[in-house]
């Protein structure tokens, strides 16, 4: 019954899914080929009055400068050397008509000479004879709505004289555009074929190109992609039914030590992760998440879901990630809930102080509750007024202004260069990295200053003259030891206690995102100094 179906499903599938395929190929082809069609035929017809409207313009300038017609325009009455003239011109140009008129609008050359010495008709000289300006217009004379190109005839002394138009009838416009809207239709029409075709012979390689496969292979394929995509995370690895690597990612070969992917797949997950215990999700079936394990020392956490094909296990997936990386977000995350608690507690302090301000006026001590006002917005309005000026990033601004209130809860005098300035910075410049690396630094001199009990200090300079954004973060600690002074950006290495060491880390593994570079020196404060140099052009 089973192979029944399969044969049936056979026979039925390819045909269908050519139709299908036919269909959308040649609805899209079609929709294109018409939306381009009806634009550009649209167009076509825009561009074509827009051409013969210049025609028109560039025609009626050339026979505006001709010194005959500046010399004969000025005449009382013409003696026909003007109409001959203009006919010549109509001649060669293929314009419907070209009429010189003077001062006042009066015929000096017309098409039909019966209407010579009257009054030019269609309303739109005067901006040429009163202004003095070109100009294209669209307007209805004796001979039919044309298309007018007016422009006026100037004196020795750039005094107006008369006007002249030359003019297409839009009747004919419109035959010349409907001729090329035809040509065009012939155009799309072939278009339109050839995307059939197209349609026909894309939908036939497809359908060898799906088929060349058996349908259990298929099968396999779409289950094994959708569980990987399924189980997310890191390190990927899935193994089939004899418990087999079949597909494997670079984070995997690179977390298992390995080089190439041969050296993984084909192998028995036995072998290649001895602890995950994937075997067994093959026989039971279950779903495991957030397991710990270990691979060459380093612990691991791996999330195992099995790939079911017609209600058969025919497979298992795994992926993993290091254990470190968790922790270094759960530390990140904590940092955020630090600084919230201390923007609670500041709430809380600034809070008491505006209870002692409101007392120290309702008693009448008004002197006093100005001194304290005074007294406690003088730095920090300072600083934002600062900060508006040198560093109109508000992102950078609001870390710096935090990084502030942080140290002053500490009691450490965290100062900003005067000199300071960050104006230039590159708009796709990911300012979350910039804060990981000057957050990193600036809490690492946080806590060296601390050990400083006279005067704790930490300076912080900041430029974007040059090439780069150079940042400079001094304190008054004691300094980074000669001797451990390669080691502090390895992952995990700290002089602190347990469970430390990300920071540094994190901030190189955020300048190698960047393309930039860090050095270590000693401080005018007694401490170290950490200097950044973030390129503001970086390549890709």
């Amino acid at each position: 019954m089973i192979g029944m179906t399969n044969k049936i499903r056979r026979q039925h599938l390819p045909t269908s899914l050519k139709t299908r395929m036919i269909l959308l190929v040649c609805l899209l082809v079609l929709s294109l080929t018409l939306m381009a069609g009806g634009m550009y035929t649209a167009m076509i017809g825009k561009v074509l009055e827009e051409q013969i409207g210049k025609r028109a313009l560039q025609v009626s300038r050339t026979v505006a400068k001709i010194p005959l017609v500046q010399q004969q325009i000025v005449k009382s009455h013409p003696d026909g050397k003007l109409q001959q003239l203009a006919e010549a011109i109509r001649g060669e140009t293929g314009a419907e008509f070209i009429v010189i008129g003077n001062r006042n609008g009066i015929r000096f050359s017309h098409p039909k000479p019966d209407r010579l010495g009257k009054k030019m008709v269609g309303g739109d000289n005067v901006a040429a004879l009163e202004r003095g300006e070109s100009y294209i217009s669209h307007a209805v004379g004796t001979l039919g709505p044309s298309i007018r190109g007016k422009v006026p005839i100037f004196n020795s002394h750039q005094e107006i004289i008369g006007v002249v138009s030359v003019g297409y009838l839009q009747e004919n416009v419109r035959s010349i555009v409907h001729q090329q809207q035809l040509k065009g239709g012939i155009l799309i029409g072939g278009l339109m074929l050839l995307g059939v075709i197209g349609a026909v012979t894309i939908s036939n390689r497809f359908k060898q190109a799906i088929f060349g496969l058996e349908p259990e292979q298929i099968a396999h394929l779409f289950s094994e992609r959708a569980s990987i995509i399924e189980s997310i995370r890191e390190g990927i690895i899935a193994i089939d039914r004899e418990a087999h690597v079949t597909v494997v990612n670079r984070v995997a070969i690179e977390s298992l030590g390995k080089d190439h992917e041969e050296e993984v797949i084909g192998q028995h997950i036995r072998e290649i992760l001895p602890g995950a215990k994937l075997s067994r999700v093959l026989t039971g079936g279950q779903q495991r998440y957030d397991q710990e394990f270990e691979v060459s020392g380093t612990t691991m956490i791996i999330n195992t879901v099995p790939m079911v094909e017609k209600g058969q296990i025919v497979g298992a997936v795994a992926s993993f990630r290091r254990k470190d990386e968790l922790d270094i977000l759960a530390k990140q995350l904590s940092q955020v809930k630090e600084y919230s608690e201390m923007l609670r507690a500041q709430t809380h302090e600034y809070s008491n102080k505006l209870h002692t301000i409101a007392g120290l006026i309702q008693i009448g001590h008004e002197k006093e509750a100005l001194d304290l006002i005074g007294k406690e917005t003088a730095g920090y309005q300072g600083l934002i007024a600062f900060l508006a000026k040198a560093v109109p990033h508000p992102v950078l601004a609001a870390f710096i202004i935090g990084k502030y209130n942080h140290a002053k809860e500490l009691r450490i005098d965290l100062v900003i260069d005067p000199e300071s300035q960050l104006i230039d910075v590159p708009a796709d410049l990911n300012r979350e990295k910039v804060v990981t690396i000057l957050g990193n630094l600036i809490d690492n001199a946080l806590d060296a200053a601390l050990h400083n009990k006279n005067e704790p200090q930490v300076k912080i300079s900041m430029t974007d003259s040059g090439n780069d954004l150079v940042f400079e973060i001094g304190d008054s600690g004691s300094g980074v030891p000669v001797k451990i002074a390669e080691k502090i950006f390895d992952r995990g290495f700290t002089t602190k206690q347990e469970d430390r060491g990300h920071g540094l880390h994190l901030v190189m593994r955020a300048l190698n995102d960047l393309q930039g570079q860090i050095t270590m020196g000693d401080s005018e404060l007694g401490g170290a100094l950490f200097t950044v140099f973030i390129p503001k052009q970086r390549s890709h």
